[in-house]
């Protein structure tokens, strides 16, 4: 996957939001290495089974010319062990916590790592599942396990604030299933989203991983009451899978629409200029717009670009979902005004250019917030609770959250997904935890989950 400027510009915003607030929550960032030798990733069962399938594995590390088939492997450079490229961190880095925590004053140990990682996906979509992609993956150690569980979801809660606030996009929080959670967890808590196609993606996990990892690799420590115990442990993480959600949720057939906080450029004026002369004259009416908006941390540019039409631009901005375009002309000098467009509904007006600097700031936040109560309004009539599997069976081709009733076992949960193709997106976080019955086999239900097809 090839991300081009304007995109990486897009994941630069987003990290920079995540990693002020892992900063808040008092994360620190460090770096582990790509390659993992591959006892590590055995140490720990259930981790290896569920990632073994996906895992690229480095046998050897030289190459040599051969005359009849030019470049081949070396088979003299057969690695001893053989290393994997890193899906995933745990076992690497719980390998170099077992150095670093002795005490309980080595503890809370809370760390993010900003990477890519490697996973042999067989059918590839742009953002959403590629071979190799970036991530951040925060792994944390604690002295007990209420800390952890703390951890877990106090982590949840700052993904879902960023898909809400930042993303404008409206999330489920809940916790997976067995047979959904992240492999070597104890529990995964997730954050599920809603796009346009009525199909569901999930968009952030956070794990409560127990002591698996702490045992598997003896990570032990001596606590105030000068005992040996092993350490409690959560892992977290988003990747540019955020960038597709971002796509699908807001872009229309335009093109992409940017909600305010994430737009790498937040507003372009355009001139519309016969001449060099007339283009120097509305360089200087919207010098003192810049500076006002600038000086608000309005991320802004004036396109004087004379190769290219303004028509040409508009298409442009239009198509990389700037959020606001102004464009001036020479009646708008003579009037004292500006023509200003919203991307999100494409309506224009004219305003004057009194205040204008406040009015554009207004006007990016009401952009922002009508993103997300537009997603909101599609999440909410895209979910209906249903009371039986008909009534689910023609539901699920409509797409959607789907709340049912479900008897928690492993057995109706693969059946659903057999003939329907829905899985169970989460068990839901707060909301109607009413008992029922389930939907498919009558036996007794705690309380409905989420269902939904799913990137």
């Amino acid at each position: 996957m090839v991300i081009k400027p304007h995109g990486y510009a897009i994941w630069e915003k987003i990290q920079g939001a995540l990693d002020r607030m892992f900063k808040e929550t008092g994360h620190v960032n460090a770096y582990f290495p790509l390659f993992i030798p591959k006892s590590y990733l055995a140490k720990e069962a259930d981790h290896v089974e569920g990632f073994a399938k996906e895992c690229a594995v480095v046998t050897h590390y030289r190459l040599k010319s051969d005359p009849d088939h030019g470049l081949i492997v070396d088979p003299d450079a057969k690695l001893e062990e053989e290393l994997i490229v890193r899906p995933t961190s745990e076992t690497i880095i719980w390998n170099t916590y077992r150095g670093w925590i002795k005490s309980y004053r080595d503890l809370p140990l809370l760390i993010n790592q900003w990477a890519n990682v490697v996973r042999w996906e067989m059918r590839t979509r742009l953002f959403l599942r590629t071979t190799e992609f970036l991530w951040q993956e925060g792994h944390t150690a604690h002295a007990t396990r209420e800390e952890a569980e703390e951890e877990t979801k106090r982590m949840l809660d700052v993904y879902a604030r960023m898909a809400e606030d930042w993303l404008a996009i409206p999330v489920i929080k809940g916790v997976k299933t067995a047979s959904e959670r992240f492999a070597g967890a104890v529990d995964t808590y997730c954050i599920e989203a809603m796009m346009q196609d009525g199909k569901a993606l999930q968009a952030g996990t956070s794990h409560f991983l127990g002591q698996n990892f702490a045992k598997a690799f003896d990570v032990v420590f001596t606590s105030k009451e000068n005992k040996q115990e092993h350490v409690w442990a959560t892992s977290w993480g988003v990747s540019t899978r955020l960038m597709g959600a971002l796509i699908m949720t807001h872009s229309d057939d335009h093109g992409l629409v940017l909600p305010p906080k994430l737009a790498p450029v937040q507003v372009a004026i355009v001139p519309i200029a016969k001449n060099g002369e007339q283009l120097e004259a509305i360089r200087s009416y919207v010098s003192p717009i810049l500076t006002s908006l600038k000086a608000r941390g309005v991320s802004v540019i004036f396109d004087d670009d004379d190769t290219k039409k303004p028509g040409w631009k508009f298409a442009e901005y239009e198509f990389k979902g700037y959020p606001i375009r102004v464009a001036v002309g020479p009646r708008d000098m003579e009037n004292g005004t500006v023509e200003v467009a919203r991307r999100d509904t494409m309506e224009k007006q004219v305003m004057q250019v009194t205040d204008i600097a406040e009015k554009v700031e207004h006007l990016l936040q009401a952009i922002q917030d009508n993103l997300f109560q537009k997603a909101l309004a599609l999440q909410e009539n895209m979910t209906r609770a249903v009371e039986t599997y008909s009534e689910f069976k023609e539901a699920i081709e409509e797409g959607g959250f789907i709340l049912a009733h479900w008897d928690g076992t492993p057995e109706t949960e693969a059946r659903v997904k057999e003939e329907t193709k829905a899985t169970i997106r989460c068990i839901p976080l707060g909301g109607d935890a009413s008992p029922g019955k389930c939907m498919v086999t009558g036996a007794p239900s705690a309380r409905r989950v989420v269902f939904a097809r799913a990137y």
